[in-house]
C-alpha cells in the first residue's frame, strides 16, 4: 500500500509534457537534485497512518510556513496521515500555555534550545531515544554538537535526547566584494593567521581592512558579542565555550579576556576600521557594510551573519557583487573548523505513531532537500545533495556548515537575559570605547553574580 501512495504522490506532481502542475507538491518524481530513493524507501517502510494526524506549531510564518507545508504534503502522500502546521509570532509564549493546558501540538518547533530544555525538565517533552541520537551523531556534520545541543535534563535530572535540529543559520562569515579583492590582488584567507596577515597588509597598503558597527538601538553592542563568541570557539575547546555560557567558567576568566582582546585587535585599531575605532560603537550594524560598496572602497571586509545581505545596496547580487568566506580558525590552535550560528529544533510535545513516523521522515535526505530547493533553509545533514539548494549562495553556506567540526549556538542567547542581552552588550560598547578588557569582564561577571 505504501508503494501505491508513493506512486500517486509522484503522479500528482506530473502533468502532460512533464511540467509541474500541483502547487501542493511541486516537485515530481525524478525531477530536481533530490534523493528520491530515500523518499521511496521511507514510503515503503512507513506504516499506513490513514486517519491519524500530526500537528506542528512553531515560529515560522509565511513564506517559511508555506515551504514547510509542502514538506508536510509529501509526508501525507507517503503515509496517509494528515499533517498541519500552525505558525505564531508569539510561539514561545503560546507553547507554554498550550502545554500547561494539555493542548500541546504533537511537535513544537523551538527557535533555540533554552525553552525546550525548560519543558524537558518539566517532563513536557518526549525523548527521541538513543537510536535517533546515534543517527544524528553519524549523519550530521559535527554530529556530536547537534546531539549535545538537543540533549537536556529530564524531570529526574537525567540527560536525554529531545531536540532534532531542522534549519540552521550561520554567523561565522566574512563578507567582501570580489572585484575589490581582485583589483587589489588580495586572496581569500583560509586560516586566522592569514586573515590577520591580510588585515595588516591592507592597512599597510593605505586602505582600511574592516567595517564594524555595533549600533542597534536598545540592543547596541550585540554584534561584538558574536565576534567574541566566534573567537572563543577558535581559541578554546568547545567544552570551555559551553562552560562560559553557563558561568561554570567565569566571564572574567583569562581565556575569555583573551578573546575580548583579540576582538579588540581588530575593532580598537584606528587603521583597521572604517571611520576609526571611535565610530565602531555608534555605527549602526545595518549601515556598517556600506563601506564595502563605496568607490573607492571604504573597507574590504565585514564579519556578519548570513542575514546581512538584506542591508546591502539595492540591486546587489550576492555571489557576484558581494560574496563571503568562512571566518577561519587558527591553524596553530588545532581546534578544527568551528561554526557559530543558530537554528530551529523539533521536539515532541504529544507523541503518537504518526508523530514518530514524521520524525523518522526528517532523517531522509529528501526531507531536507525539498526545503533546500525552496530557499531560506540550511542543513547539517551530510547526506544531502548540495545541488538541491535554491542558490549558489546557500550552497556555499551549506558547504561551510558541512565542513564544520563543531557547531555552537550564539552564546549570548544562552546566557541569562540580564547578561547575554544586557551587561555583555553594554560591556562591549565600553570596551570598544577604550575600557580595559579585564575591567569589562569583571563588571559582566559581577552582573551575573548579582542574578544569583
Amino acid at each position: 500500500m505504501k508503494h501505491t501512495l508513493y506512486a500517486s504522490a509522484a503522479a500528482l506532481a506530473l502533468s502532460a509534457g512533464g511540467a509541474l502542475a500541483d502547487a501542493h507538491m511541486p516537485f515530481a518524481e525524478g525531477e530536481g537534485a533530490f534523493n528520491w530513493d530515500s523518499y521511496a524507501a521511507f514510503a515503503e517502510s512507513a506504516p499506513d497512518l490513514s486517519g491519524q494526524t500530526v500537528t506542528v506549531s512553531g515560529p515560522w510564518l509565511s513564506p517559511e510556513a508555506d515551504r514547510f507545508d509542502i514538506l508536510l504534503n509529501y509526508f501525507e502522500a507517503a503515509t496517509g496521515a494528515e499533517a498541519s502546521y500552525t505558525g505564531s509570532d508569539s510561539f514561545e509564549q503560546q507553547i507554554v500555555i498550550d502545554v500547561e493546558a494539555g493542548s500541546a501540538p504533537n511537535i513544537a518547533v523551538f527557535p533555540q534550545p533554552g525553552l525546550a530544555a525548560v519543558l524537558a525538565g518539566q517532563g513536557q517533552l518526549t525523548p527521541l531515544g538513543d537510536d535517533m541520537a546515534a543517527w544524528v551523531a553519524e549523519n550530521y556534520a559535527a554530529g556530536s554538537s547537534w546531539v549535545d545541543l538537543g540533549t537536556y535534563a529530564n524531570a529526574s535530572g537525567e540527560d536525554e535526547f529531545y531536540g532534532f535540529f531542522f534549519n540552521v543559520n550561520l554567523k561565522s562569515l566574512v563578507w567582501y566584494v570580489p572585484e575589490n579583492f581582485e583589483d587589489a590582488g588580495y586572496e581569500i584567507p583560509t586560516t586566522m593567521e592569514e586573515l590577520i596577515a591580510l588585515t595588516e597588509q591592507i592597512a599597510a597598503d593605505g586602505e582600511t581592512p574592516w567595517c564594524i558597527g555595533l549600533g542597534s538601538g536598545a540592543a547596541t553592542g550585540w554584534p561584538a558579542t558574536d565576534w567574541v563568541e566566534d573567537i572563543m570557539l577558535r581559541t578554546q575547546p568547545p567544552e570551555v565555550y559551553d562552560g562560559w555560557t553557563t558561568n561554570e567558567i567565569p566571564f572574567n576568566d583569562p581565556r575569555v579576556v583573551n578573546a575580548i582582546e583579540i576582538f579588540g585587535s581588530f575593532a580598537r585599531n584606528d587603521d583597521y576600521v572604517m571611520g576609526g575605532a571611535g565610530t565602531v560603537a555608534t555605527t549602526d550594524f545595518r549601515d556598517s557594510p556600506s563601506g564595502l560598496f563605496a568607490s573607492p572602497p571604504g573597507c574590504y571586509m565585514h564579519r556578519q551573519a548570513s542575514f546581512i545581505p538584506a542591508f546591502f545596496p539595492d540591486g546587489t547580487v550576492v555571489g557576484q557583487d558581494a560574496d563571503f568566506f568562512y571566518f577561519p580558525s587558527f591553524e596553530g590552535e588545532d581546534l578544527g573548523n568551528p561554526v557559530l550560528g543558530g537554528g530551529t529544533l523539533m521536539a515532541v510535545t504529544d507523541p503518537s505513531d504518526a508523530t514518530m513516523a514524521f520524525m523518522q521522515f526528517l532523517q531522509t535526505p529528501f526531507a531536507h532537500e525539498i526545503m533546500m530547493a525552496q530557499g531560506g533553509f540550511l542543513t547539517p545533514h551530510s547526506g544531502v545533495n548540495l545541488e538541491a539548494y535554491a542558490s549558489a549562495v546557500e550552497a556555499g553556506q551549506g558547504e561551510i556548515l558541512l565542513g564544520a567540526t563543531t557547531f555552537r549556538f550564539d552564546g549570548s542567547d544562552l546566557m541569562p537575559a540580564g547578561v547575554g542581552a544586557g551587561s555583555f552588550w553594554t560591556g562591549m560598547v565600553d570596551y570598544v570605547g577604550g575600557a580595559d578588557a579585564q575591567a569589562v569582564a569583571d563588571a559582566i561577571q559581577a552582573s551575573w553574580d548579582a542574578l544569583n
